[in-house]
């Protein structure tokens, strides 16, 4: 029995599920899928727990198993997020965001913040558009951590700004800025989209499907031929409808990525997935 294969398997669902899932749950899970005993598979959790890979977490009066952010932990192929104090021996393509941990949405828990950096990685790494050897910029809507921003800087643009109307975000993102030494690339403002005025050659949006599809004309605005638009936290449910608004006049999707495969590889219906989309 391959007991680190299933342990990367377990750590793997527990990144892409939309959903926290409970020790009960898990154990389960595991027990049809690789035929451990009870006894087994729940030893199986508290080792990963011990080696703090896992962290118990309370909320409503359940008990969930979540991915521990206690320690440096990699997001995406080339972005590792860590808190403060902490150690990384990084790799020569790595990107180290640090991050700490606080109320505003966007410590990297979350399968949509993931996503983002992924899309991010996809946009910069592999498409390689034009205007990133130019002048470029950022602009994330709802910034909340200011973790998507500064990613996107770490990987290759110029410079950036994360808006956002919640005075707890615009506090931690510009303390996670002073943590990463960005101050001069990025700005975080308490600003709302209609407000700005500018041409920004990506734009990220972290967002629930009502706020995504209200932004359509701001967002359409504030894009120019060649422009990405990330889009990520709707359902998939909402997904046709999303795209078929953007892609309908100004935009075509060019990537799409969800998290809707966990370790039963049974698709989740109410999964959270993101679109990428290229202004033409």
């Amino acid at each position: 029995m391959d007991i680190q294969r299933i342990e990367n398997a377990l750590l793997e669902t527990l990144a892409a599920s939309p959903a926290r899932l409970t020790p009960r749950y898990l154990e389960k899970t595991i027990s049809a899928i690789y035929g451990l005993d009870k006894t087994r598979a729940k030893a199986l959790l508290k080792a990963l727990v011990a080696k703090g890979e896992l962290e118990y977490t309370y909320e409503f009066g359940s008990t969930y198993l979540v991915l521990s952010f206690n320690k440096p932990v990699r997001i995406s192929d080339q972005v590792v997020v860590t808190p403060p104090g902490h150690r990384f021996q990084a790799a020569p393509d790595d990107v180290v965001v640090i991050i700490k941990s606080g109320a505003a949405f966007g410590g990297g828990r979350h399968p949509t913040t993931r996503l983002s950096v992924r899309a991010i990685e996809y946009v910069l790494k592999t498409m390689r558009p034009n205007w990133l050897s130019a002048d470029c910029s950022v602009l994330d809507i709802g910034t909340g951590s200011g973790i998507l921003a500064i990613a996107a800087v770490c990987l290759g643009v110029k410079k950036g700004l994360g808006i956002d109307v919640d005075p707890c975000a615009i506090a931690e993102a510009t303390e996670n800025l002073n943590l990463n030494h960005l101050n001069d690339r990025l700005i975080i403002a308490d600003r709302k989209i209609e407000a700005i005025d500018a041409s920004y050659p990506l734009v990220i949006a972290n967002l629930r499907y009502p706020s995504l599809k209200n932004f359509y004309p701001q967002i359409s605005r504030l894009t120019d031929s060649g422009s990405f638009v990330i889009l990520s936290g709707f359902r998939l449910h909402e997904m046709q409808d999303l795209v078929g608004l953007y892609a309908g006049s100004n935009f075509e999707s060019a990537w799409n990525a969800s998290n809707a495969q966990g370790l039963c590889s049974k698709p989740i219906q109410n999964a959270r997935i993101l679109t990428c989309m290229l202004h033409f």
